[in-house]
């Protein structure tokens, strides 16, 4: 008879599995590029999942897609850097409301002035807020990040200059058909086992002591258990990242949405 042979079960691809640190994920800005001089990313909350019907040749299909509710972001400022080092920041002279307690005035105390050090400045970032409460969400508190621009240096601190103190919209950066890269941090499960955990089989009726459980955990020496053996830990709440999702619309009613 032939050798029965399967792979692990359990996935090793995200490792470690541990908790992220904030409830919004954190994009790396370099790797995202692009010529044009706006925004490289936009913040929204899930709101739900629905079903798109596309018909081909006559033939009806049913496609998952997620409905995203994206409320306006406020500009608070705009970070530059020299490298990988923060030269200095800009604020608005107005912050919205519940984000005095969270920015030190320390921070904007002292504006940074871009355009007389325009020749060592080698990035610029906005720094923006979330506005839940515009959004209809039982949330008060907003989220405070980094979003990545595009274009020459010179353009990115225009844009900067531009675009503090004002609102941006969804519509003004994404359009209908294009693709983009979804960030964001899994649904937390808390502490789990190994079953839930890696997906392992569980043991048989005949086995002793636990079921759920992964059995062998290693050989007797090396006295230790190897990072690879699927143990029980954290379970969600996890950053991770999504490539090349469409954008179906960018309407509130949901019957406007047709594939392409």
């Amino acid at each position: 008879m032939p050798a029965k042979k399967r792979p692990r079960r359990g996935s090793m691809q995200f490792w470690p599995r541990k908790r992220a640190r904030r409830v919004y994920p954190s994009v790396n800005w370099k790797a995202c590029s692009d010529e044009k001089p706006r925004l490289l990313g936009f913040a929204a909350y899930k709101t739900g999942m629905a079903h798109v019907v596309a018909i081909a040749n006559n033939r009806a299909s049913a496609k998952a897609a997620t409905v995203l509710e994206t409320p306006p972001i406020f500009v608070c400022g705009a970070r530059f850097y020299s490298g990988s080092s923060s030269l200095g920041e800009l604020w608005a002279e107005k912050l919205p409301k519940g984000l005095e307690r969270k920015i030190m005035k320390k921070k904007y105390s002292k504006q940074f002035d871009a355009e007389k050090n325009s020749a060592i400045i080698s990035d610029a970032r906005l720094i923006a807020c979330t506005q839940p409460e515009k959004s209809g969400m039982h949330k008060i508190k907003p989220e405070l990040f980094e979003i990545g621009l595009g274009g020459s240096v010179l353009e990115k601190i225009s844009h900067c200059k531009s675009s503090i103190g004002k609102e941006i919209l969804a519509k003004d950066i994404f359009r209908p058909g294009e693709y983009c890269d979804v960030t964001a941090i899994t649904k937390g499960r808390g502490f789990t086992g190994a079953v839930k955990r890696f997906g392992i089989r569980i043991q048989g009726r005949k086995d002793e002591q636990h079921h759920r459980h992964p059995g062998s955990v290693g050989s007797t020496t090396p006295r230790k258990i190897d990072w690879r053996v699927p143990m029980a830990g954290q379970h969600g709440f996890h950053q991770r990242t999504e490539y090349s999702k469409k954008i179906l619309a960018l309407e509130s009613d949901a019957a406007k949405i047709k594939p392409k």
